[in-house]
Order: C-alpha cells, then sequence, then structure tokens
C-alpha cells in the first residue's frame, strides 16, 4: 500500500497541472516531497518516545531496539528534509546568489532538531553497559520528543521567516490550491507509510543480529 501511494503521489506529482506562483514556478512541486518528510520524521520520534518511555516502564531490551530504530529512520527523513529544503531555497529565494544556508528561522531550527537526535546516538555510543545505555538514552529521547513541536512548529511560527506560517501566518498558501492539496495528503501518508517499513525492517534486523551474537557468545 506504502509503494502503491508513493508511485501514484510521485507520478501525479510530476505530471498533474500546478498553480504558477511567482519565482517557485515548478519547483513548487517540491512540496510534494519536501514537507512531508517532516511530517514523517515527527511521526517516528513520536514513536521513538513512545518506545522510550516503554523501555523505563519494563527494560525491556526490544523496547529499546525500536526506540533506537525510530530515532534513526526520524534522522533520515530530517536529513532528507534539509536537503531538499536548502535545494529548494537555493534555486527560488537565494537564486543568483550562490546561497545554500541562510539561517532562515524555520531552517535552523529544523537543523538544531536533527543535531539533537544526533546527539541521542553519541549518548548512546558514549555508554557501555546495555542496561544503562537503554534507560538514559530513553531519559533523554523523551526531552528530546518534547522540543520537536517547539522547533518544528511553535517557535518558527512566531519569527520573521521566508516560510509560509511564519508570524502566524497560515502554512498553505497560493501554491496550494486544491489540485495540489489532493496530492500532498496522501504523500504525507506515503511518507509516514515508508517510515513505518523502514522501521520494521530494521527491527527486524537489529533483533535477528542480536540473535545471532547471542548464539555466538554462548558457543564460544
Amino acid at each position: 500500500m506504502t509503494l502503491v501511494l508513493l508511485g501514484a503521489f510521485s507520478f501525479a506529482g510530476t505530471w498533474l497541472n500546478i498553480p504558477r506562483v511567482a519565482m517557485l514556478e515548478h519547483t513548487a512541486r517540491n512540496l510534494y516531497f519536501h514537507v512531508p518528510m517532516w511530517f514523517a520524521m515527527m511521526a517516528l520520534t513520536a514513536l521513538s518516545a513512545v518506545h522510550a518511555i516503554q523501555c523505563l516502564r519494563t527494560n525491556n531490551p526490544l523496547s529499546d531496539i525500536r526506540s533506537s530504530t525510530a530515532a534513526l529512520v526520524a534522522i533520515v527523513f530530517g536529513l532528507l528534509g534539509l536537503a531538499t529544503g536548502s535545494m529548494w531555497a537555493r534555486f527560488t529565494w537565494y537564486e543568483g546568489t550562490n546561497i545554500w544556508w541562510n539561517f532562515d528561522p524555520k531552517q535552523s531550527m529544523a537543523a538544531v532538531q536533527v543535531l539533537i537526535y544526533g546527539a541521542y546516538f553519541a549518548l548512546r555510543g558514549a555508554l557501555d553497559n546495555p542496561i544503562k545505555r537503554a534507560r538514559i538514552a530513553a531519559v533523554y529521547n523523551i526531552f528530546a520528543f518534547v522540543t520537536v513541536p517547539f522547533l518544528l512548529y511553535v517557535l518558527p511560527r512566531q519569527l520573521e521567516s521566508l516560510h509560509p506560517g511564519a508570524e502566524g501566518n497560515p502554512a498553505f498558501s497560493d501554491i496550494t490550491d486544491p489540485i495540489m492539496r489532493v496530492v500532498f495528503y496522501p504523500a504525507v501518508i506515503g511518507f509516514i507509510g515508508l517510515g513505518w517499513l523502514l522501521y520494521t525492517q530494521r527491527v527486524r534486523l537489529s533483533r535477528a543480529s542480536t540473535t545471532l551474537q547471542s548464539i555466538l557468545r554462548k558457543n564460544l
């Protein structure tokens, strides 16, 4: 279902007619990719926090695996979101300037959000004891998730920015007329589904790796 959705919105996003907006032109199609990536990241950080809470409650190693895996996939979507956003800005807002990064508030706070989750893995790497690592990382993960709505939504809306939705303005603008929304909303569902697919496969791989290591230790 996820792959069908991704294929459908990719085709529709490429070939359906879109409104012509000054400066954006056909780059407005990036809306179908750039924004859904951030929705996917937010969904995965929420999933990661849920399993972090479960890990603190039960000390179940599987909850730690699920929590860290969701955070890892979230970072992937965050990095892709930063990359597509930087390229979009370069060829629209900053066209002719050779500027790829201008410390726009929303852009900068999104980067900080990715760094916060990057620090989560740095913290995990610094702890050798698996039980201690799981519990400390879970606490950090919960606090990291609390920052998500503030850094990605609340604070950017209060500051002057080139992004739609800044300073309390509507996040949807002239480029998001009904025909674009028909593609945009399925794209959001599709990217969240892709995140879930990557997450579940990675969890299975991690569980298999853990089982194999346990078997090898017993046989040595």
